[in-house]
């Protein structure tokens, strides 16, 4: 504990305009005010970079907000936005942007560094490009130094910036308003003739407003993240957007469009005196840089404590009271410098407008996914947001990316994705909780309401599962059974009762569920494993069988195992088992009985999917037809869906068989189930069983009678399953119907009728 509060007291000291006004708005006001407005300006007119400045900010003005209003929601730690959209969105989507947040920062270092060195060039009049590019080196050097000593000595660096950069601003609002005419201005108040594209404008003057994230990412050095980071992201962002504003319209007034198109450092022209112009263009990209060199490392070293990628172990090490990044701050410097070895300010502005539109998109919906999950825990103390207004702000991201290039932004999310799947591969164990399950509870809240008010129709039917099981040990056949029957489609409910005093088995009944969790979990199954306690059997059943499931997600198919049936129900000679299935029967739930005997269980799993084929015995009634529909289902499954479906129909002679195929290819069709008719000559069910033993599964409709299990044609299904492979016996309680007209009435409106 001591050490805990030592490092509190010496690390967390920043306040809100030290750890983030200051170095949000020394990079808002940075390279590109200095050397790429007055381009903009004049390479589009007044009224459309006016337009791009509104639009830049307004992404910039909403992404501030959602990111007020999650960082007023979290005891902000280290790691700035990558720690936010972790802990929203998960390891997967956190992952992904904070690797996508540090390289642009990274990258931002080269970037603002070879603002610097084009202004030292001009400065002493060096034409060559070399020249502007050693001097930017020179400056990652440098602020190497400061980076690697700490956030403390960096920050007091920066008030000696603004400074600078404040007397600039000033030096060039007192020359522009004395040279400021409205000819001049109305000239530059339209498109001139040599404009270059509005999207290719907006890339390279959006940078302008990527700074306000700075702050963020020095969460892990501010004293109370939660209080200054909205207060100092807010405030740079407005008083920047004024600025910006301003400074527009003082470059419209004072200079031709040429001169700004053509001029990158046009601001120097008209300032007084000119060479506050130089100063401050050193000071606003020298800031801009120390602070994505403070910002980078940070983001790096806090993925890397989340052990989120492997082989990044080196870079969460920190050093002194203030647990200082620096093996980050090494790979952070070689980015920079192999940035400006590309020598390109205008690309490499493109290059960085895409990876933090990606990032601010992103962190846009994290709040509209925090939002809209609606958790009790949910209690931003900043209030001034709205989920569908952060929506926006994330199609906005998503837009302004394709709009400046579609191709680029396609690969930025490529290879967002790419990472994002990456770290679900990896099934990293998250050692955190997010947002996600929060949202999908809410989401399932909505969804059962919105159901529950909608008529039901014969349209909506799908397999909604109750699994009875027994024994963990031969457990396998049934749960994939299952799996396969849902079609991707239903639910699948497991559940094992327990018989005994309910006071006695709560630890069972947990170890119960526990051990169904983990079988499915082995076996990838999809489903609620739960388990119940009862005195007695009779009451356990109707109690699970009738209240399995929650408003119109009921169960409505009672599934078992033949061959592994529960203690309860194995007599099958004294009339328990028929009894019990008799039981959810007259319950109105559909009845699904699994045989698979262990070697025809494992030879199965040794035939190629491709040359498995199902066969269905139809007996034109309702439960042959949930045994298509379930075999249908199983089509959908990747280790079924090569199967080759086989509807076997008994015709007591030739003519008969004719016209029974013929109907069956009707039906088939109606109903839109690829599946190939087969007639077999007979009258009973040995026939069908010796056409279907060379099949992998088959499905055999059965009705319950005086104890019985039989098969519709009289016989006992205890004979039928031993001749079988791996049979499926069904019996629907309910009309299943294959094909639905969408115009036919709901049936509460016939039965009103």
């Amino acid at each position: 504990m001591p050490l805990y509060e030592s490092r509190g007291a010496h690390a967390n000291k920043l306040g809100t305009f030290a750890g983030v006004f200051t170095p949000s708005l020394l990079t808002i006001l940075g390279i590109i005010l200095f050397l790429r407005l007055g381009h903009v300006l004049g390479a589009s007119g007044f009224e459309v970079t006016l337009l791009i400045i509104v639009l830049a900010n307004a992404l910039s003005i909403i992404t501030s907000l959602s990111l007020s209003a999650i960082a007023t929601n979290l005891h902000v730690k280290a790691g700035g936005d990558y720690y936010l959209i972790s802990r929203t969105l998960g390891l997967g989507f956190g992952g992904a942007i904070g690797l996508v947040l540090f390289f642009a920062q990274a990258i931002s270092i080269g970037f603002y560094c070879m603002g610097f060195g084009e202004a030292v060039a001009d400065i002493i009049g060096a034409d060559q490009h070399w020249v502007a590019q050693a001097f930017a080196a020179g400056a990652i050097v440098c602020l190497f130094g400061l980076a690697w000593a700490g956030a403390d000595l960096a920050t007091k660096f920066q008030f000696v910036i603004m400074a600078l950069l404040f007397a600039a601003l000033a030096a060039f609002g007192w020359g522009a308003w004395h040279s400021w005419t409205h000819i001049v201005f109305n000239e530059n108040l339209p498109r001139p003739d040599h404009a270059i594209p509005f999207w290719a404008a907006f890339a390279i003057f959006f940078p302008a407003v990527t700074g306000f994230t700075q702050g963020v990412s020095m969460s892990g050095d501010l004293k109370d993240p939660g209080r200054s980071i909205p207060r100092g992201t807010l405030a740079a962002v407005l008083l920047s957007f004024v600025i910006y504003i301003i400074v527009t319209f003082l470059l419209a007034g004072s200079l031709p469009s040429q001169t700004l198109a053509e001029d990158y450092s046009a601001m120097k022209l008209v300032a007084f005196p000119s060479f506050l112009i130089a100063a401050g263009v050193i000071a606003a990209t020298l800031s801009s840089a120390l602070a994505s060199f403070l910002g980078a490392p940070r983001i790096l070293q806090s993925l890397s404590k989340d052990k989120v990628f492997p082989l990044t172990g080196i870079f969460a090490k920190g050093h002194g009271s203030a647990d200082n990044p620096r093996a980050a701050v090494i790979l952070s410097g070689i980015i920079a410098l192999i940035t400006v070895s590309a020598g390109n300010l205008n690309l490499v502005a493109s290059v960085v407008s895409m990876f933090f539109l990606l990032s601010y998109g992103l962190l846009n919906y994290a709040t509209y996914y925090e939002a809209r999950g609606a958790s009790p825990f949910f209690r931003p103390t900043f209030r001034i947001y709205h989920h569908w207004l952060s929506l926006a702000g994330a199609v906005g991201c998503f837009f302004a990316m394709i709009m400046i290039d579609m191709a680029s932004a396609l690969m930025a999310a490529a290879i967002l994705f790419a990472i994002v799947q990456y770290v679900r591969l990896r099934a990293v164990p998250a050692r955190w909780a997010d947002s996600r399950r929060s949202y999908y509870l809410q989401q399932i809240r909505e969804n059962l309401l919105g159901a529950s008010k909608a008529e039901a129709h014969a349209r909506d039917w799908r397999p909604m599962l109750l699994v009875f099981t027994e024994s963990s040990e031969r457990r396998e056949p049934i749960l994939r059974f299952a799996s396969w029957i849902t079609g991707s489609a239903g639910v699948m409910m497991v559940c094992r009762v327990i018989i005994g005093d309910p006071s006695n088995l709560i630890g069972a009944r947990d170890e119960a569920v526990t051990d169904l969790a983990q079988n499915m979990k082995s076996l990838r199954t999809d489903g609620f494993p739960f388990a119940v306690v009862a005195s007695d059997l009779d009451s356990a059943l109707s109690s699970v069988i009738q209240s399995a499931g929650i408003g119109p997600v009921q169960a409505n198919t009672v599934v078992t195992n033949w061959a592994d049936s529960p203690p309860w129900l194995r007599e099958l000679r004294e009339g328990t088992y028929s009894k019990n299935l008799r039981t959810a029967f007259g319950l109105g739930r559909n009845l699904v009985v699994l045989n698979a005997p262990r070697e025809a269980w494992t030879s199965l799993a040794k035939v190629p999917a491709a040359k498995r084929r199902i066969d269905v015995w139809w007996s034109d009634d309702h439960s042959s037809q949930l045994a298509l529909m379930l075999a249908y289902l199983m089509t959908r499954d990747t280790a079924w869906a090569d199967a080759k479906i086989r509807v076997l129909s008994l015709a007591s002679d030739e003519s008969n068989a004719e016209s029974k195929h013929a109907a069956l290819e009707k039906m088939l069709e109606k109903v839109r189930i690829p599946a190939t008719p087969a007639i077999v000559i007979g009258g009973d069910a040995s026939e069908l069983m010796d056409e279907s033993r060379g099949s992998a599964l088959t499905y055999v409709p059965f009705t319950l009678g005086a104890g019985r299990m039989r098969f519709t044609t009289g016989e006992d299904v205890e004979g039928i399953l031993k001749s079988l492979p791996i049979a499926v016996m069904v019996a629907a309680s309910e009309e299943i119907r294959l094909d639905v007209d969408p115009d036919k009435a709901h049936p509460a409106d016939v039965a009103a009728r």
